[in-house]
């Protein structure tokens, strides 16, 4: 298949599939207000603290199994060794969110004191609800993936987003169940949507586990726990040195930077779900080499004018989804947050090349690295610096983390990356951010250094010939 209609796939799927997270993302950001209107920072803090130790867990019960489940579908051709795939994947999600969902109610006392929350032992207990409903959710949802079926996982998406929303507004609004409601109303539209999607598939999800196929993919999966937990505590222990640093209060506001530089998320959570099961369907080698190449350029371009589109203007974002003076700080940390999550961006797209070459073992090396940046960061720059510091330190680890994994995935799987225009895209996007927020310039010529940012990659040479005459018969003025 040709590169153009390979990359109008990965666009169509992705723009398919970022519908209910784009859904998802603009009623969080929209209903922003109304969680710092009736939540307290503190509160806030504490939801933040039950997401980071859901997710955590997640990745322990899962053991691998949720990443092999893509792979090893793919590597099979007839439709009963795929379906075995299925169930075996189904059935060993199910046992162990299970086990999570009965040890977080049974501990769920003891678990809150050592997170920091005090008494809020319900908290606790609407957590590991959410745990055992997110799991199972996201597994059956790997199915449409898979399948390619992104307008069923569209639909699946959006349905969720409606009644959790719906749920969050009544449970917080209403009810003012405050931290507990936000908790339960988040995992309402899980666990309908996924009641329906268990009728849906009752065909294929018989009872059927084949140990054999399991420890083949334990094999390719295992390796990856380790790698998945150390993104984890790039992406979440941040918020525990905060609070233990500077208080629960400041991981709220921190929390707020965080939300809005996760705008950039409207195209990563697109691209992430239609990723794998596009770059391991591409059967020819050569052909998958240039495709990631050309991904990794345009995914990134893309996600740093978001970035430079969120940092330069962060000061009126901040004002205009926050109704508490309390949060205003939190503009100090969205430019560093959003550029580290352009970077974590690239790193999904290199980290395919280890899944292709079955070369897993050593992902722990690159992302531990990263880690223990981000952690040595935090210890010395949140005491002195709080959320500025720790934002600091994010930003860090997740360069570390791509500039690991360029070196890691170039050793087992080759890809001509296009590194100039790679370092063209990041550093321009840099510049304009710093020439908008180092003066603090006013609202005006901020805006107008983001919408230069196209122009300024044409005079950076970025744009290929061909790029250039499809921009021109694109936009008729540049004829």
């Amino acid at each position: 298949m040709r590169l153009g209609e390979e990359l109008k796939r990965l666009a169509r799927h992705s723009a398919i599939y970022g519908l209910g997270g784009l859904v998802s993302r603009i009623l969080a950001t929209v209903l922003l207000p109304l969680y710092t209107h009736y939540l307290p920072t503190e509160a806030y803090g504490h939801v933040e603290i039950v997401t980071a130790t859901t997710a955590v867990l997640a990745i322990v019960l899962q053991m691998g199994i949720s990443t092999a489940f893509f792979r090893f579908y793919f590597d099979v051709t007839e439709a009963a060794d795929k379906l075995t795939v299925v169930r075996t994947s189904f059935w060993f999600t199910m046992s162990t969110s299970t086990l999570g969902l009965v040890l977080g109610l049974a501990f769920a006392g003891p678990v809150s004191h050592v997170l920091g929350l005090g008494h809020e032992i319900n908290l606790v207990r609407a957590g590991a609800v959410g745990l055992w409903a997110q799991t199972n959710y996201n597994q059956l949802t790997a199915l449409f993936r898979v399948e390619q079926r992104s307008v069923q996982y569209a639909i699946a998406s959006v349905v969720n987003v409606i009644v959790t929303v719906a749920a969050m507004v009544l449970f917080v609004a209403v009810f003012h169940w405050g931290a507990v409601g936000l908790v339960v109303g988040n995992f309402t539209g899980t666990l309908t949507v996924y009641a329906a999607l268990l009728a849906y598939r009752r065909e294929q999800l018989g009872l059927e586990f084949d140990r054999s196929l399991f420890r083949q993919m334990q094999h390719f999966g295992m390796p990856l726990v380790p790698s998945a937990l150390a993104l984890w505590a790039i992406s979440f222990i941040d918020r525990e040195f905060i609070v233990w640093f500077k208080g629960a209060g400041s991981v709220g506001v921190y929390s707020v930077a965080i939300k809005i530089a996760s705008i950039i998320t409207f195209v990563m959570v697109a691209f992430r779900t239609a990723w794998p099961a596009f770059a391991y369907s591409i059967e020819d080698d050569r052909d998958a080499r240039r495709t990631y190449s050309f991904v990794l350029t345009y995914l990134l371009a893309a996600v740093s004018w978001v970035s430079l589109a969120l940092g330069a203007l962060a000061p009126w974002w901040v004002r205009l989804l926050t109704s508490r003076p309390g949060y205003l700080r939190a503009e100090k940390g969205v430019g560093l947050l959003a550029f580290a999550f352009a970077l974590y961006a690239g790193y999904t797209v290199l980290a395919i090349g280890s899944g292709r070459a079955r070369r897993t073992q050593l992902n722990w090396v690159v992302t531990g690295a990263g880690a223990a940046v981000n952690v040595g960061l935090n210890f010395w720059l949140v005491p002195a610096y709080g959320m500025v510091g720790a934002a600091v330190a994010t930003l860090a680890a997740y360069a570390t983390l791509f500039v690991g994994m360029t070196w890691y995935a170039q050793s087992v799987y080759p890809v001509p990356y296009q590194w100039r225009r790679v370092v063209t895209v990041l550093g321009a996007a840099a510049a304009l951010n710093v020439a908008a927020r180092a003066p603090h310039l006013s609202l005006a010529p901020s805006f107008v250094l983001v919408l230069a940012y196209p122009l300024a990659l044409a005079a950076l040479g970025f744009y290929l010939p061909a790029e250039r005459a499809r921009l021109r018969r694109l936009v008729p003025s540049l004829r």
